[in-house]
């Protein structure tokens, strides 16, 4: 029994408009999550000739010819070892005049290549034209249909379990190492269905808390620190995204101020997240509660980002960011104060924005956790 293909068709369909538009006649998507997303090819050598008149080519070697007969059956399938090169002639072949690709996909020499290729195969014909379609499939992936929401339902359901098990059986306790603590949450993590951690799991403990991603290594864990843990699970290739800052004892009253400041800033900026709302604006809001507080010059990086396949993707929410917020986009809000050699904190949540209020997905307790 094959397996149901309409969603990705569904997408390639999308994808076929936008080419249109641009008046092209083929697009050759080479980046490997953007073909995964078409395609449902899961493999590490793919890429996808898309014609505008609907005659679609998929691409890959001899190594996954099994796996594209069952993921990608209702495509016709081209195996070379040279996989875009010979998705290149295909669409010589086919009489492309005019051919898109993913110029920050294609390297220099990828790029260089490519020519070569399309002049060699086209001998007398007219060789076709190179257009960049830019990011074009990443837009479309920006909003997230209801069977990716409900893979990012499950990879935030992990982490939010990991942490909840962790912190029940004494995991974060004074005397263990960051490098401790990260290694058993992504045990953890794997134990409970994800395929692997979201991305290198951040541990930071007293005045590691205070650098946004430092890397866990043999600190340990003391009495009265800051302990910070951005974290997140993949499940069905998609990604969740979650920072919560603990304290390991009775909090200083600065620590209290210092989280609670964020906890109201990163409220405000979950509640700015509505249809419609500039992305710049939607830092600015919780970016202003930091900064009227004093701490603005504390707060190092953007409010938040697109995530799903990839663990940072459009939109990006920040003071360089640009666009609107559309109903199904998944994104951060994560908010910090670094006090340099004294702690950190960041509060992280992912959301699906919404017509209504958006759905919160990592439900761990927002609260000044202390252990």
């Amino acid at each position: 029994m094959s397996r149901d293909t309409s969603r990705e068709a569904g997408r390639r369909e999308h994808l076929r408009t936008v080419a249109a538009q641009q008046e092209l006649d083929a697009v050759l998507v080479t980046n490997l999550l953007n073909v995964r997303y078409l395609t449902g090819f899961t493999g590490s050598n793919g890429a996808l000739l898309l014609r505008t008149d609907g005659r679609d080519v998929f691409g890959t070697d001899g190594r996954y010819t099994t796996q594209a007969g069952v993921q990608v059956p209702d495509v016709e399938l081209l195996v070379d070892r040279g996989t875009v090169a010979a998705l290149a002639r295909a669409a010589v072949r086919g009489g492309a005049g005019r051919l898109g690709f993913e110029s920050h996909d294609l390297t220099v020499d990828g790029l260089a290549s490519l020519e070569r290729v399309l002049a060699e195969e086209a001998d007398e014909r007219a060789v076709p034209e190179l257009v960049s379609v830019r990011r074009a499939v990443e837009a479309l992936r920006a909003v997230k249909d209801d069977g990716e929401i409900e893979s990012l339902r499950r990879a935030c359901a992990v982490a939010d379990q990991a942490l909840a098990e962790l912190a029940a059986e004494g995991a974060l306790r004074p005397g263990r190492t960051e490098l401790q603590v990260g290694r058993e949450l992504d045990a953890r993590m794997l134990a409970l269905g994800a395929e692997a951690p979201s991305f290198e799991t951040i541990v930071a403990a007293g005045a590691n808390s205070a650098i946004p991603h430092h890397r866990p290594d043999g600190t340990e864990l003391r009495a009265g620190d800051f302990l910070k843990l951005d974290f997140g699970a993949t499940v069905d290739g998609y990604h969740s995204d979650m920072t919560r800052t603990l304290v390991l004892g009775e909090p200083a009253d600065w620590q209290r101020e210092v989280h609670a400041l964020v906890a109201e800033a990163q409220a405000v900026g979950r509640a700015a997240l509505a249809v419609g709302a500039d992305v710049v604006a939607v830092d600015a809001a919780a970016r202003e509660v930091i900064a009227a507080a004093g701490h603005g010059e504390h707060f190092s990086h953007g409010l938040g980002h697109g995530v799903g396949l990839e663990i940072h993707e459009a939109p990006g929410i920040g003071p360089l960011g640009a666009g609107t917020l559309t109903a199904g986009m998944a994104v951060t809000v994560e908010p910090g104060v670094y006090l340099p050699g004294h702690g950190g904190v960041r509060i992280e949540d992912t959301l699906i924005v919404t017509d209504d209020v958006p759905e919160l997905l990592t439900l761990t307790s927002k609260e000044l956790l202390v252990l």
